[in-house]
């Protein structure tokens, strides 16, 4: 289990760093939110890769995709997150 998690930290770490440097544009996060950017993208870049190509059924939907998974669905979440922080900021102003 602490394998499991130290690998996830890992690899959410590298995932959130590159789908940051991808994806243009400022992004003031810091160190753990990128992880934790990295850690999201992973789970979603899984359901994708569940969605796309129907392998390891037996895990179910919700589970951790390999690296290039988690940068593809860190950059998914990197939009997302800039979506939803543009349209709050919009609408303080």
């Amino acid at each position: 289990m602490l394998g499991f998690i130290l690998t996830m930290i890992i690899i959410g770490a590298i995932a959130g760093f590159i789908a940051r440097a991808v994806v243009p544009g400022r992004d003031p996060m810091s160190v753990p939110m990128t992880i934790l950017l990295g850690i999201v993208g992973s789970f979603i870049g899984g359901f994708l890769g569940y969605l796309i190509f129907g392998k390891d059924a037996g895990e179910g939907a919700l589970q951790p995709s390999g690296i290039i998974g988690a940068i593809i669905g860190s950059i998914i979440a990197l939009l997302v997150y800039r979506a939803t922080i543009g349209k709050s900021a919009r609408a303080r102003v």
